[in-house]
Parts: C-alpha cells; sequence; structure tokens
C-alpha cells in the first residue's frame, strides 16, 4: 500500500496556515516558495513568465493571501493592492460582500448540494429573479458554473430550436475555450492547436452591419441558413470594443429578418459592470438568449446561466436531460448570485458603475493628454474601460508600474497592447483618483526613463 504519511502532514501544514488570519515572514517565505515551485513543477511554467507579479528569475512573487476591503486584496507579505482587475469581471459587488458571505455560509450550514432528484428551491427562485431583471420576454433558465458553459449550453439551444446549423460570430470575439466556445471565439493563438472546430462558424469584423449582412445573404443563398448570431454587446477581452451606437439594433433587425436567433454573451458585460443591470439595456436591444456568469456569483461561488425566451427553451422542456452539468445552480451558487442581484439592486450599483465609471474615464483620459506617444486611446462603458497602447512592450510596462504602485490591472487576449481597468463596481472615489493619479505618475516615468 502507498505511504502517504509525507502528504498527510503536508497537507495538515497548509490546514493550519488557512486558520490564520496573518502569518509570519517565515511562513509567508514558505507559501511562497511553495507557490513557484509549484507552478514551475505541477501547474505550468509558462504562469512564471506571463504574471507581471513574478520577478525575472522567478525566484519571487507577489502570492495572493486575503482580500482587504471590497476593492482592495493583500499579497502574503502584506502588501495591499487596489484591485482594477476584478477578477476579469467577477468581484462587482467587491471583495467578500458581507451579504453574499452570510447567504453562502448559511446555506452551507443547511446543506452545500443538492441529491440531483428532488427539486431544489433555490434554483427555482434565482430563475424567477432572472426573468424578472432581464430585458423582455427572457424567461427560463438553465444554470453552470462558468462562462464557456453558459456559451456551450447557448448554442446547443440554438441548435435545437431549428434544424440549422450555421453560427455567426464577429472578429475578436471572446467566448470561452471549451471547444463549441472556442468556435464562436477568434483569437487565432486560442483557435489553431485545436483545429477543426465545430463547424458552421462565420467571422465577419464587429460593428460591419453590412459585412453581417451580406453574410446572412449569401448563408440563406446557398442554403446554410444562420442559425444564431452570437455577440458581446462590448467586446472586453477583444480590447474593450464599443459598437456603433445603431448596431446592436440592426443585428436584432437582420436576425429577424433571416430567422435567426440572437445570442448576447453577458458574461463581462451583465451585473451591473456597464452601467446597466445588463448591458443591452443601453442599446435596447432584447436577444433570445442571454449568456451570464463571472459577477454572477457575487465574487464568493463560480456560477453562471443562460436566460431564454419560453420560445427557444421550450426544446429542452420533452427531456430534460438532453443537457445538464452536475454542480450547475448548485445551493451554494443559487444562494450567492440570489445576494449579488440583492445587492446590485439595494446599493444602486449598476448606478454607481456609470457615475464612477464617467469620473474614472476622465480622470485617465487627463493623465494620457501629454502622452501621445505612448497611449492611442481610452474608452470605455461603465466600469468597464480599456486603454490602448501604441505596442505590446508600453502597455506591458504600464501595467507592471501600476503594480508596482499597488494597482492591478490586465491586458486582452494575453496582449498588454489594450489594458482593462474595471475595479469592483463599489471602488471608491479616493481609489479611482489615486488609479489615474498612479496612471499619470507611471506615463511620466516612462518618459524620463525614455530621454
Amino acid at each position: 500500500m502507498k505511504d502517504y504519511a509525507d502528504v498527510y502532514a503536508y497537507t495538515n501544514r497548509i490546514l493550519d496556515l488557512l486558520k490564520k488570519e496573518d502569518v509570519s515572514a517565515e511562513e509567508a517565505e514558505w507559501i511562497t516558495r511553495e507557490t513557484v515551485e509549484g507552478f514551475r513543477d505541477h501547474v505550468n511554467p509558462g504562469f512564471l513568465e506571463y504574471r507581471k507579479s513574478v520577478t525575472m528569475e522567478g525566484q519571487y512573487a507577489s502570492v495572493e493571501w486575503k482580500d482587504s476591503g471590497p476593492n482592495c486584496f493583500m499579497d502574503v507579505n502584506g502588501k495591499e493592492y487596489i484591485d482594477c482587475l476584478g477578477g476579469f469581471g467577477i468581484y462587482n459587488v467587491g471583495h467578500r460582500h458581507p451579504r453574499v458571505v452570510e447567504a453562502v455560509k448559511n446555506q452551507l450550514d443547511r446543506q452545500a448540494l443538492h441529491s440531483q432528484d428532488l427539486l431544489d428551491p433555490l434554483r427555482a427562485m434565482l430563475a424567477k429573479i432572472l426573468a424578472d431583471i432581464t430585458p423582455g420576454s427572457l424567461k427560463y433558465s438553465f444554470f453552470t458554473n462558468s462562462g464557456t458553459e453558459s456559451v456551450e449550453a447557448s448554442l446547443k439551444l440554438a441548435k435545437m430550436y431549428s434544424d440549422r446549423t450555421t453560427f455567426i460570430a464577429t472578429t475578436r470575439a471572446f467566448h470561452g475555450k471549451s471547444l463549441g466556445s472556442l468556435s464562436g471565439t477568434a483569437k487565432s493563438d486560442f483557435r489553431k492547436p485545436f483545429l477543426p472546430l465545430i463547424p458552421g462558424f462565420r467571422h465577419v469584423p464587429f460593428g460591419d452591419i453590412d459585412m453581417m449582412h451580406k453574410t446572412m445573404h449569401a448563408c440563406a443563398m446557398v442554403g446554410e441558413d444562420v442559425a444564431a448570431v452570437i455577440v458581446e454587446p462590448i467586446q472586453g477581452e477583444g480590447g474593450v470594443i464599443l459598437p456603433p451606437d445603431d448596431y446592436l439594433a440592426n443585428v436584432r433587425e437582420l436576425c429577424d429578418e433571416y430567422g435567426a436567433l440572437l445570442i448576447f454573451d453577458e458574461v463581462q458585460t451583465g451585473m451591473g459592470r456597464t452601467g446597466k443591470m445588463f448591458c443591452a439595456e443601453h442599446y435596447d436591444v432584447v436577444p433570445d438568449i442571454l449568456c451570464l456568469a463571472k459577477a454572477f456569483g457575487g465574487g464568493i461561488m463560480p456560477a453562471g446561466a443562460v436566460v431564454a425566451t419560453e420560445d427557444v427553451f421550450e426544446k429542452f422542456f420533452p427531456n430534460p436531460f438532453v443537457h445538464t452539468t452536475t454542480f450547475g445552480g448548485n445551493p451554494l451558487a443559487c444562494a450567492a448570485a440570489i445576494a449579488s442581484i440583492n445587492v446590485l439592486i439595494e446599493e444602486h450599483l449598476p448606478e454607481r458603475a456609470e457615475e464612477m465609471g464617467a469620473y474614472l474615464l476622465a480622470g485617465l483620459k487627463d493623465a494620457v493628454r501629454d502622452h501621445g506617444d505612448k497611449v492611442v486611446d481610452v474608452r470605455g462603458k461603465g466600469l468597464l474601460i480599456g486603454m490602448e497602447f501604441v505596442s505590446d512592450e508600453i502597455g506591458y510596462e504600464v501595467s507592471k508600474g501600476l503594480f508596482d504602485n499597488g494597482i492591478l490591472v490586465a491586458g486582452t487576449l494575453v496582449n498588454a497592447k489594450t489594458i482593462r481597468v474595471e475595479p469592483p463596481l463599489t471602488i471608491e472615489r479616493e481609489q479611482v483618483e489615486t488609479v489615474f493619479n498612479t496612471m499619470r505618475k507611471v506615463l511620466d516615468q516612462l518618459s524620463v526613463n525614455a530621454s
């Protein structure tokens, strides 16, 4: 029999550390060393080259340890960072919002996971809430654990709706990395290793309604009618690309004209991020299917959802087991999502995102005003903001400079030419000012270093 004594001792050491609010310098050193070596030897050494928090030699890293207030986190050595990445849009209600934590703890004390056979109440209640808050006649929900699962479910639902098999996505789109979602994603670096993907996907330039029209027309002429168009209302991973004002409405009209479904991927833009509960509301467009995840779990639980009209979703009625997931819609995730929606409404966080987003956007534009040789554009809606630089190298240096000054941001599509600034919707005005003042400081320093 295999001897697990060393593993048992190792797990005990970790569990003892998890009980501690703070760790000693020696413990912090051990945690850092184990983290770096574990990534190198057992996770993926590529992360040590990619992370801005790791030194060139890979001997030291800023290792996350705990949340520090609603808008910050702290590394294992006690350094605090303003979170302007927000877990790629996870922390809309902030880090560890007490109401979300309480809801999950209360449910955990009652039951962590459901039996899979009886009717579970929180799933029904959450689905009713989504029917009430989503736009238009969206009514039925299927729950998932992540964004790519939500997209997968939406694609399968669209396939069941009709006998059509053609899908249109857009260039620079990001819909996930599982096989169906990846077929809609447009980044070649993600796609090439796994070709051929799901057949029937075509990509047209985002924002180009004429090309969308021509493609749908051509598909109809050759008998490959479009089942659905899948699009992000604002492209997040693609570089925070906003559509022309009438683009989404025109896409809706084309879908109606050609009998195609419209799928909105609001995994990143939903739950108040852009200044409305759902980004679709900015453009007064209602999709047939809406995908959610990221912030849906309140920054506490992995959770996602697909919400569809009854006309579309009823294809799942005859056999509800045609598409399932073991953990999707589990009681802990549903409790977190219900609490998150409660907080978004009570604290008026979508409205706050609009207000703070405008303030942050104006401050960042002012900060880059004298650096036209480095910065191409600053754009966004609500608290989803992108900063485009003249090169990946400059973007990385800015990101690294912000990180060194206690502010976390991230690039897009594994590239720093455009970096995202998407803090929790709870970010304070003083923290917003720190962000754009630090941006000015970092850009000024880069100019000094270049001279």
